[in-house]
């Protein structure tokens, strides 16, 4: 676990980039500051609150008039998001202030995006049983955005995730989860996921991925030998798409809270420029983690 988030924090001083901070004068945020500064991660910026500064390029974006420009720059966060679209700053973090939707709604009405969708790094402690560890490092997706995405959207959620698997050096190997494994259910639930997998490989063929599946199958050699002898993913996944944000959201905070693995997001992918959100219920430590982690993407 330590020696994953280590090498990020390293990758990340070699070149600390102006990472804006909305809720810098919350009590955890302020003590990550002073954490990232000292460890020289990135370089902190506290926004000064101007909502005529960046107004008329707000409007320009969102069609509104200045003055409906003006009121929204109130709000930390639709500040926070225009300094990263001015490049003022090459990232944001929100939070742990508000809800995940005031943090993300500025970024997705005001940063370019594509298909949004959120994953966690789940590191994972020594203690878990190594056969389902798969290298101790899982990527858990969507966890944050979609609430209900369709095939489709999962096919690219899957396939973005990948991608962001790649960027820290990790070898993707997709497994579309579900209730059912190879076919053992025909309930449309299961159909879905089933498509869903067939979407990702005709789209990017480079890519392993394979399902649906059970989670116990995508992890575990023993069992994947019993329910999808034939996969080349089963029982050696290390990323894992939920069928809809429920299960993610229910999986990872199970992970985290049961077997003591580190959680480490939501990161956000499909963005044109990065901008993270931490939890309520986070840790200083989670945002020391993000901050290093948003600075690579």
């Amino acid at each position: 676990m330590e020696n994953f988030l280590q090498t990020i924090k390293t990758e990340a001083k070699k070149n600390p980039k102006k990472i804006a901070f909305p809720d810098f004068a919350e009590a955890r945020v302020a003590a990550a500051i002073a954490q990232i500064k000292s460890e020289g991660i990135a370089i902190p910026v506290e926004p000064v609150i101007d909502p005529k500064k960046y107004s008329a390029r707000l409007a320009e974006i969102r069609g509104i008039s200045l003055q409906e420009a003006e009121e929204k720059l109130k709000d930390p966060y639709y500040f926070a998001t225009m300094m990263l679209e001015a490049g003022e700053v090459d990232s944001v973090i929100c939070g742990p202030n508000g809800t995940s939707r005031e943090r993300i709604l500025p970024a997705l009405q005001i940063l370019k995006s594509q298909h949004v969708s959120a994953f966690f790094f789940m590191v994972l402690p020594k203690t878990v049983d190594e056969d389902a560890a798969n290298g101790g490092i899982l990527l858990f997706a969507d966890c944050a955005v979609n609430i209900d995405p369709t095939a489709q959207q999962l096919a690219e959620i899957a396939i973005d995730t990948a991608d962001s698997a790649k960027k820290f050096g990790i070898d993707p190997k997709v497994a579309m989860l579900s209730f059912s494994t190879a076919g053992s259910s025909n309930d449309p639930h299961a159909i879905k996921m089933r498509e869903a997998a067939k979407i990702a490989k005709t789209m990017r063929p480079d890519l392993e991925i394979d399902g649906e599946m059970q989670v116990d199958a995508a992890l575990i050699d023993s069992i994947a030998e019993l329910k999808d002898p034939g996969s080349k993913i089963a029982g050696h996944a290390n990323v894992l798409i939920f069928p809809n944000l429920e299960a993610g959201n229910i999986g990872y905070k199970l992970v985290e809270r049961l077997a003591g693995a580190k959680a480490v997001g939501p990161i956000l992918q499909g963005l044109s420029k990065p901008l993270n959100e931490v939890s309520r219920g986070c840790s200083i430590e989670d945002i020391v983690n993000l901050t290093a982690i948003t600075q690579l993407l």
